[in-house]
């Protein structure tokens, strides 16, 4: 129901009069939609506002949550240069985790597919030759024509074999599936950095020491810049820098020191270190130059055996022996191929490489630490155990009974060679 009141423009003196009027408009009613429209998941802007006080913020789904901390960016405070550095280096950190990734990926698919083409060409090739072997010399063109195709295949197989050999792409994604984790642990130092608060100048220096070791260590292109994947010997991979402190001479102390150390901790941890060195880094020095030899045995028999069924397929024909020998040949480089790339013996030389320089940054972690005289600028000392005992796999307990194992064994070993020293 609508009232329109209408009013004259010009009231006289004499009389004045309002006029309604009165109108009804019925209006039908617009009929239900056929169609229902999806709900779309929302999403959750929080921003919370830090003052340096620690604050514990439930996580909840579908929520993104951005903590802006006071004074952060202001021009007026120095001290906060040491951040906004950390920022742009974690936006540098998160830009080559998608990198890695997505290039480990591609280089996986090119693991595939290049070996299934390699193993179709030559199974193809090899069938090709048995066929021409049975054919009649009579046959004329039909049998120079499988002659021919099968002498291609083989020479094209052994041309893509060389190649792959040559990058060995199981090994280039192990490496990138390497920097991907590397740098996420990165990312995630770099984030508890900023998180504790007060990051120093040294703090910056490092991180971007440690992106550069880890670009040097992993590099994303191929051409110019990959790593040699037939070295001369086995070494472990090293993705930190290098510590370019001066060596410190040791002191000891008989009594407790501050921070957490101790006299007798800080022999518990080079007995560590002696049996890190030891054992486990010479067990996957063996093993990765045992996969160092394997690799380098595949990737020359391989386009051999398939170089010699391409020649040999060129002489169908001529003999039994002829046939024999490109049939024996195919046959033998499909399965060489198939065991090389499908069980990715390139990725198991890398997968040894990278346990090698676990065990290797954490023998030059201990030995650094032990090195530095004093001992508050140390870690302190029972965090530090409790690490190097996460690590290792074992708890803090099991990590001293070792230590004092390895300490009772050599003790004897050196009696036993005073000893002997002494008879003869």
């Amino acid at each position: 129901m609508a009232s329109l009141q209408t009013a004259p423009l010009l009231s006289s003196s004499s009389s004045s009069s309002l006029t309604t009027i009165n109108a009804s408009l019925h209006l039908p009613n617009p009929p239900p939609p056929s169609y229902s429209v999806p709900k779309l998941p929302s999403t959750t802007l929080r921003i919370h506002q830090i003052n340096g006080s620690k604050h514990n913020i439930p996580l909840e789904k579908n929520v993104v949550t951005t903590h802006i901390y006071q004074d952060l960016f202001s021009p007026t405070n120095k001290s906060n240069n040491p951040t906004v550095q950390l920022y742009a280096i974690l936006e540098e950190v998160a830009d080559r985790i998608q990198m890695h990734a997505n290039i480990g990926e591609q280089r996986n698919n090119w693991n595939t597919l290049l070996l299934n083409s390699v193993n179709i060409i030559t199974l193809t090739a090899t069938a090709m030759a048995g066929v021409a072997a049975v054919t009649t010399a009579d046959a004329g063109a039909p049998l120079l024509a499988l002659k021919l195709s099968s002498t291609l295949l083989f020479s094209a197989a052994t041309g893509m074999s060389l190649i792959m050999n040559k990058i060995q792409p199981s090994q280039l994604a192990e490496e990138q599936r390497n920097a991907t984790r590397l740098f996420k642990q990165l990312h995630t130092q770099i984030q508890t950095l900023i998180a504790i608060g007060n990051p120093t100048e040294k703090d910056v220096k490092s991180s971007m020491e440690k992106v550069l070791a880890l670009d040097r260590a992993y590099p994303l292109p191929l051409l110019g810049a990959m790593l040699d994947k037939f070295p001369a010997k086995y070494e472990p991979a090293v993705w930190w820098p290098s510590s370019q402190s001066q060596r410190r001479s040791r002191t000891e102390e008989s009594k407790r020191s501050k921070n957490g150390w101790s006299e007798e901790l800080e022999k518990e941890l080079r007995e560590v270190m002696k049996v890190i060195k030891k054992k486990d880094s010479e067990e996957y020095e063996r093993l990765g130059n045992i996969a160092l030899k394997v690799s380098k045995s595949l990737a020359i028999a391989g386009p051999l055996l398939s170089g010699i069924a391409a020649v040999g397929s060129s002489f169908l024909g001529n003999g039994s022996l002829a046939a024999l020998v490109p049939l024996l040949a195919g046959s033998l480089a499909s399965a060489v191929n198939a065991f090389e790339h499908g069980g990715q013996v390139g990725m198991v030389f890398e997968m040894y490489r990278n346990c090698g320089g676990f065990f290797t940054l954490l023998e030059e972690t201990i030995r650094e630490t032990l090195e530095e005289k004093d001992s508050e600028k140390r870690e302190n000392g029972e965090v530090f155990e409790m690490k190097v005992a996460i690590k290792l796999g074992r708890s803090v307990s099991e990590l001293r009974r070792l230590a004092s194992k390895s300490a009772s064994c050599g003790m004897e070993g050196i009696a036993v060679d005073e000893f002997a020293s002494k008879l003869f």
